[in-house]
């Protein structure tokens, strides 16, 4: 009896142990090491003990593992004889056969021993951790510093061992623990916050828009070319000044030559001189422009413009033409959303209808229809506005009435339905989801001779009167891009070259592949 009496004290001690271990393991993984820098800061020395537990996480979480086994194997030893010797007597005066008494006590001590071992060595503390993690990790620090020093030699004979079975395996060890998220995870936190109420949705958008921003580059956020107002430098102030009053805008692009040939910016700052001649040209005037490659991401532009201390950029493409401008406004839109002043003209907003649909500008970016409709709209290198993906699908210049059916990045589909044109492009485009494919046409349906795929008749277009020529009916509303180009072909071919010289704020505007706008105003 004695020996049964210590050996329950033993499996007691071990449990203990045990519990020691797991709650080791889990409070240093469950702790704030935030919280415990805050502390270590205020002089807690207990918390800098536990920053540097927490600076050894896998070797401590080894060590864990080592506590665990060693003294779960030891309990599983000594708690069955142990508990069996005391529950014998029981069942001897329970009238249990003396055959069957060895068998059953054993039994019942192996789940006794297995109800404490969870219970007291595993839940209990685990769960104690995870309620308490950073008073519990500031508690156990220095005895786990002790014991990490004690088993050290052990732990990493053990820990060199399996990191050269995960190499035999092709798996490469990591030493320490992710601490931080990534883009993507911190995405979905801020989603299931809002989702359980933690975040307000003003906020909850905001921050998305905080995480998508790194992701932005200057010709996704500019005012596309067709929609920026231009000067020539010889163009005498007074034209500046008549221009500044027509538009309201404060700064306008300065060219030499031609319109890709910037030479500065002018607006009003450099008319407020009342001494200064009317007369003058804004060449002489005209400040050096902040010239910014297209593909540079947003938050480069941002610290150029910074440092060069100007809140006006002209974006250039990869030809070295203008491809739009960008100002902070811009920037802002992109945490805000859409800022609209008095030199914004009055547009409708994107409208739903009551069977799901949206009518929707087809300047609207990829993301930003996705974000305000729940589509998951495919995205491509392109183009990145929604009257763009109409125009790559089409393989042709859109007219009003095309219809098309194009597949989600998620399941489903979505119908796009042109509902207006300007210059050429989509100006309204409504859009509704659709759960069933496009029925797959005929073998001989939706191919013209000459023309392919692109030229299909259903797009309501009058392609199929190609008799061997480029496409004519999808640029018959525009003589001037037919007269300018030289042949039907050049109009047709995704609007690469937009050759209307004749307009100074317009000469290639369409080849950027920018939403449809005003033509003599840039709107932000």
């Amino acid at each position: 009896m004695v020996s049964a009496a210590l050996g329950v004290l033993a499996v007691i001690l071990l449990t203990a142990a045990t519990g020691y271990f797991v709650a080791q393991e889990f409070a240093y993984v469950a702790a704030d090491r935030a919280a415990l820098g805050e502390a270590a800061g205020r002089g807690d020395a207990s918390a800098r003990r536990a920053l540097k537990v927490i600076g050894r996480l896998s070797f401590m979480l080894s060590g864990a593992q080592l506590g665990i086994t060693m003294t779960t194997l030891v309990v599983g030893f000594i708690a069955k004889p142990a508990l069996a010797e005391l529950i014998e007597p029981l069942l001897d005066v329970a009238g249990v056969p003396a055959g069957a008494t060895g068998a059953i006590a054993l039994a019942t001590g192996f789940v006794l021993a297995t109800l404490v071992q969870m219970l007291l060595g595993e839940l209990f503390p685990k769960n104690l951790a995870l309620a308490r993690a950073e008073s519990l990790a500031r508690a156990l620090a220095a005895s786990t510093l002790v014991y990490l020093t004690v088993a050290g030699p052990l732990i990493r004979f053990f820990d060199r061992a399996a990191e050269r079975l995960l190499r035999a395996a092709g798996v490469e060890p990591v030493e320490e623990l992710h601490s931080g998220a990534t883009l993507e995870e911190l995405g979905d936190i801020i989603g299931k916050s809002h989702s359980a109420g933690h975040l307000p949705a003003d906020l909850s958008r905001l921050l998305e828009r905080a995480l998508s921003f790194g992701d932005r580059t200057a010709d996704e956020v500019m005012v596309p070319r067709p929609q920026v107002r231009t000067l020539p430098g010889t163009a005498p102030v007074s034209g500046l000044i008549a221009l500044i009053r027509e538009t309201g805008h404060s700064v306008y692009p300065v060219y030499g030559q031609e319109v890709d040939d910037v030479i500065g910016v002018a607006g009003a700052r450099e008319v407020a001189d009342d001494a200064l001649d009317p007369a003058t040209p804004v060449a002489d005037i005209a400040r050096p422009a902040l010239l910014v490659p297209g593909s540079q991401p947003l938050y480069g532009v941002i610290e150029h413009m910074r440092e060069a201390g100007e809140e006006f950029a002209c974006v250039v493409d990869e030809y070295g033409g203008l491809a739009g401008i960008l100002t902070f406004e811009d920037v802002a839109e992109e945490l805000v959303g859409e800022i609209a002043d008095e030199t914004d003209p009055r547009e409708d907003g994107p409208t739903s209808g009551p069977d799901g649909s949206w009518l929707l500008d087809a300047g609207m970016r990829i993301d930003e229809v996705g974000r305000l409709t729940g589509l998951d709209l495919p995205e491509g290198d392109a183009y990145d506005t929604l009257g763009g993906l109409a125009m790559a699908e089409l393989r042709r210049l859109p007219s009003p009435g095309d219809r098309l059916t194009v597949a989600l990045d998620g399941p489903g589909h979505v119908e796009l339905e042109v509902v207006s044109v300007a210059r050429r492009v989509a100006e309204k485009i409504r859009i509704r989801a659709s759960a069933a494919p496009p029925p797959a046409p005929p073998p001989d349906a939706g191919q013209d001779a000459n023309t392919g795929p692109s030229a299909n008749a259903d797009a309501g277009s009058s392609a199929a009167a190609n008799t061997g020529s480029s496409l004519d009916a999808n640029v018959a509303s525009s003589p001037d891009a037919e007269a300018d180009a030289g042949s039907s072909a050049n109009a047709n071919a995704n609007a690469d070259v937009d050759a209307d010289a004749g307009s100074g704020g317009e000469q290639g505007a369409s080849r950027h592949g920018q939403a449809p706008g005003q033509e003599v105003s840039w709107t932000r």
